[in-house]
């Protein structure tokens, strides 16, 4: 069909189009890349090693970023007082699945869905519904806490896994990424997917969705972080639906002498985002290039 003909050949030319640099530009890049690179990697790297630092090295002054003598003491410790836990541990995992499961769904399919005829099609209000966007990105997530509250009580989902979940589906980040690289797909290959006979969500399935993969991969990453890092915060009571980063985080509450414990726990809480942030590394910077969001 001509249509996917159409879309493997644009893809193609996005994929392997490269920009013209001498190589002593290329060479600057490189080590101005890397300096940033290696400098970014000192937090991760002393998180790393105070996981397995023992109480005595973790108060060492001037910090150091390796281990003299290293050891799994934190990790025993935090195993420990995760058996006196009242609700499983297990639960608490359980909850952080579905929330982020379902918030990072969400998120990607409602800001898709909302973000395509933005993009693709003009309606009465559309520019001004394209600024209003663009607008809300400023605001801070604690100026909108206490609308969110008032709207979540009157839905009577306070205490609730919806609570958590809705109020991140709604985010405009998510519409404000996908509308503007949905705006790069040309206008021909929709025209000729509808020559073809293909409905409006076929279009959208088929045509328009695989083209922005590199866009809602990066949406799907950050949301997940977002999600994956949630206490609950006033939208939670009940102990049987806290997900695991509020559990976690009252384990390094107990003061300094859970400084080990904290370092183990912060460790932990950062293996899943790093892992799905380095396998989907390259379309996150496809997406920033072409949406125009500087990092």
């Amino acid at each position: 069909m001509r249509v996917f003909g159409a879309v493997k050949n644009w893809y193609h030319r996005r994929k392997f189009k490269r920009r013209n640099r001498s190589i002593g530009g290329d060479i600057a890049m490189i080590i101005v890349l890397g300096f940033f690179g290696i400098f970014s990697l000192f937090p991760l790297l002393y998180t790393l090693t105070s996981a397995f630092k023992p109480f005595s090295e973790i108060f060492m002054y001037p910090p150091k970023l390796t281990v003299e003598n290293p050891t799994l003491d934190n990790f025993f410790d935090l195993a420990t007082i995760i058996e006196d836990f009242t609700v499983p541990f297990s639960r608490y995992a359980f909850n952080t699945l579905v929330i982020t499961g379902l918030g990072t769904f969400g998120t990607v399919m409602l800001g898709s869905l909302a973000a395509y005829p933005l993009a693709k099609y003009e309606f009465p209000g559309s520019k001004l519904m394209s600024n209003i966007i663009v607008y809300a990105l400023m605001f801070n997530t604690a100026v909108t806490a206490i609308p969110n509250y008032l709207i979540m009580s009157a839905l009577g989902i306070v205490d609730t896994y919806w609570a958590v979940i809705l109020p991140a589906v709604g985010g405009t980040l998510g519409l404000y990424l996908m509308k503007n690289f949905m705006v790069q797909v040309p206008d021909d290959m929709l025209e000729a997917a509808k020559i073809d006979g293909a409905s409006e969500f076929g279009i959208f399935f088929k045509v328009v969705m695989p083209l922005c993969k590199p866009a809602w991969i990066t949406l799907i990453i950050l949301s997940f972080q977002q999600m994956w890092g949630t206490t609950g915060g006033v939208f939670i009571y009940s102990e049987e639906l806290k997900p695991l980063s509020y559990v976690l985080s009252q384990l390094v509450s107990g003061g300094i002498s859970r400084t080990g414990v904290a370092s183990a726990v912060s460790l932990l809480m950062l293996i899943v985002p790093i892992a799905v942030f380095v396998v989907s590394q390259s379309n996150v910077i496809e997406t920033m290039a072409t949406s125009g969001i500087k990092g």
